[in-house]
């Protein structure tokens, strides 16, 4: 057997990645999906992430009491150390901010590792053992080199296999989530699970004051918390926004504050409504989607299952560019990403977008879509709301909203009444 050389192991960065654990344990849902147990190289540090990943499973915190109790009861708590190891490790790490990098040399270094084990089982099967043919010889060596890669979850099947979980399913009660708008819901028959939901509108055509009313009608129905990301508006200027909705008080005269008595005592009834939802509200800047990813995996270890992602907006969010890559490929790389987590946290995920200038005043398609590169591609639904200054209303500005695409569904198209003043959308219904 070869000795294990610096490109088979780092007991540093091993370190550095359970003392960042232990030391800002809210990165833990960043850095479980990286590892496995076995890209430890020191056995030490396996045990302890044996610990961590069983403590991450039963959704029960993670620190150094609650680790310390795991490994008691895997009986390895003497072996690793005990208490003063896991003090120290939690005391090496000054900062988290490199935990991913961390998190690539171990797993890097796993790899090499196993590539070497592999070699040495390999070097054995080809000098010291006989096979009954050629094929057999090729199949153990083809199994032997397939462990080098990550264990993945391996749920090919035939179509045959399938059947009965197919019919299964056929029984089983749908769990679409309903937003609330009483036309588009019986329409769509509600928001799939899974879904990258695109809303994209100009500037001023009301997307932020529509995904404030989705995300009220979803949180009403008591499937799931709703997060909310906002990076244009602080927290009090959404729920300004939400309680002129609620109360019919225009949304100006909250924010300036110019308040009659009685309506104080409104605006707190409606915002003790408001409190009820599950509804929670992210109002930094520049967010990139790792901490949107992060942010939702937290909150359902927390207080549950969630019931839709929104952010507020894509093309201002932190998109990070590889080298020679374009603009569109990085918003592209983005939206592939709030995919995966629609699907990984098995929830509509709402994303609002740019139209670029082209799309004003008409109809919009999806090459209107800013930086559009891919996003047309990974989404499920595309939804454009723009107005027509032919349309008109004497009780508010007419929204056009156009499903320009819509995987399983179809397109449609549909008009809302958009009262500013107290940003609420209703739909008109067409005689």
């Amino acid at each position: 057997m070869n000795l294990p050389t610096s490109q088979t192991f780092s007991l540093e960065a091993e370190m550095s990645v359970i003392g960042s654990v232990l030391y800002e344990p809210e990165i833990i849902d960043e850095v479980v999906p990286q590892l496995e147990e076995r890209d430890f190289y020191h056995a030490v540090h396996r045990h302890i992430w044996s610990g961590i990943l069983k403590l991450y499973r039963i959704n029960k915190p993670i620190d150094i009491i609650t680790l310390t109790e795991q490994l008691n009861q895997q009986g390895v708590l003497e072996e690793i150390g005990g208490v003063t190891y896991l003090s120290n490790l939690a005391g090496s790490v000054p900062s988290t901010a490199n935990t991913n990098y961390y998190c690539s040399i171990v797993k890097s270094k796993a790899l090499h590792r196993r590539g070497v084990e592999v070699a040495d089982k390999i070097k054995f099967l080809s000098e010291q053992k006989e096979f009954d043919d050629d094929e057999t010889f090729l199949n153990e060596i083809e199994a032997e080199a397939a462990k080098i890669r990550p264990k993945v979850s391996g749920n090919i099947k035939h179509i045959k296999e399938s059947r009965y979980d197919y019919l299964e399913y056929l029984l089983e009660k749908d769990n679409f989530i309903f937003t609330g708008f009483t036309g588009f819901d019986k329409w769509i028959g509600g928001l799939g699970r899974g879904w990258l939901y695109i809303l994209a509108a100009r500037p001023s055509v009301g997307k932020t004051a529509k995904a404030l009313q989705i995300a009220q009608g979803i949180a009403s129905q008591g499937v799931g918390n709703v997060l909310f990301f906002s990076q244009e508006m602080n927290r009090n200027q959404l729920i300004n926004r939400m309680i002129a909705s609620k109360t019919g008080i225009s949304a100006n005269r909250i924010r300036r504050k110019e308040l009659e008595i009685e309506e104080y005592g409104i605006v707190e009834e409606a915002y003790k409504t408001l409190e009820k939802l599950p509804l929670f509200i992210e109002d930094a800047s520049n967010i990139s989607i790792s901490y949107v990813r992060s942010t939702a995996r937290q909150i359902r270890r927390q207080h549950g299952e969630l019931a839709a992602i929104i952010v507020d907006y894509l093309t201002i969010m932190n998109i990070p560019h590889i080298p020679g890559q374009t603009r569109s490929q990085a918003v592209g790389e983005v939206t592939r990403t709030a995919k995966k987590i629609a699907m990984e946290l098995n929830v509509p995920f709402i994303m609002l977008a740019q139209l670029s200038r082209e799309g004003a005043g008409t109809e919009p398609k999806l090459e209107h879509l800013r930086d559009s590169g891919e996003i047309e591609q990974d989404a499920d639904i595309v939804e454009f709301l723009w107005h027509d200054p032919n349309d008109f209303h004497p009780n508010g500005k007419v929204i056009q909203s156009f499903i320009a695409k819509g995987r399983d569904v179809g397109i449609n198209k549909f008009r809302y009444l958009f009262q500013g003043w107290i940003q609420k959308f209703e739909e008109i219904e067409e005689v």
